[in-house]
């Protein structure tokens, strides 16, 4: 028996996990199944947002007031020299039952009949408005006249035309560049109530078209004195 040698036993420990690979892929792949388990548990942990559920809005920053621009002012209508502007419609008129005169601002170009202006006269004795007849085109079937007038006292004042022809029809009659008048018309003419006042020395024109008449008026006055230049 002293010739037999004794066969040493496998030693446990580090030595037999090295030699076993397949323990080293054991504990990992528990590990991970554990890591795995905890993962899913900590998902299933958490509450999902309500259907419809809006995120939190964010604070949204306060308009900042725009600087006030001025507004331009549009100028005023070019006036003619020596022409003050006054409401146009129809001329005063008496009411019916009192003396006061009254105005209808609603009435056309065309009004209803109202007392004519009487004659005024400057303190040299020549008519406060003076009046000149001439006539601007003619054609075939009518002309188109004018009466230019010139005041020549010393206030603003507003003026009648009274024109008369043999036969014939008014078609229109303007001042240009100021407002109208109220125009009158008659078998035999017409008279036109100014719109505007007239400063002293200012002048002002009123033109008309007529058809079938003479181009010489029977006759032609400004606040009842005759015109020149027939």
């Amino acid at each position: 028996m002293s010739g037999m040698r004794r066969v040493p036993r496998p030693s446990h420990g580090p030595v037999a996990i090295a030699t076993s690979p397949w323990i080293v892929v054991g504990a990992g792949v528990v590990v991970m199944v554990v890591l795995l388990i905890v993962a899913l548990g900590a998902y299933r942990g958490r509450s999902p947002a309500p259907d419809g559920a809006r995120p939190p809005a964010l604070p949204v920053p306060s308009a900042v007031a725009a600087p006030s621009v001025p507004t331009s002012v549009p100028s005023p209508a070019p006036v003619l020299p020596g022409i003050s502007g006054r409401a146009s419609g129809l001329p005063p008129s008496v009411a019916a039952g009192s003396g006061s005169p009254s105005a209808d601002p609603t009435a056309g170009p065309i009004g209803k009949p109202t007392a004519t202006r009487s004659p005024s006269r400057a303190a040299s004795g020549q008519p406060a408005m003076t009046g000149r007849y001439r006539v601007v085109q003619s054609f075939d079937g009518g002309f188109i006249g004018e009466v230019a007038m010139v005041n020549t006292s010393t206030r603003s004042r507003g003026w009648t035309v009274r024109l008369q022809f043999l036969g014939g029809r008014l078609v229109t009659a303007w001042v240009e560049g100021v407002p109208q008048g109220t125009i009158r018309q008659s078998d035999d003419g017409f008279t036109y109530v100014s719109g505007v006042d007239v400063s002293p020395g200012g002048s002002v024109s009123l033109r008309f078209h007529m058809e079938r008449a003479s181009s010489t008026p029977r006759e032609c006055t400004v606040d009842g004195a005759r015109c020149s230049g027939l």
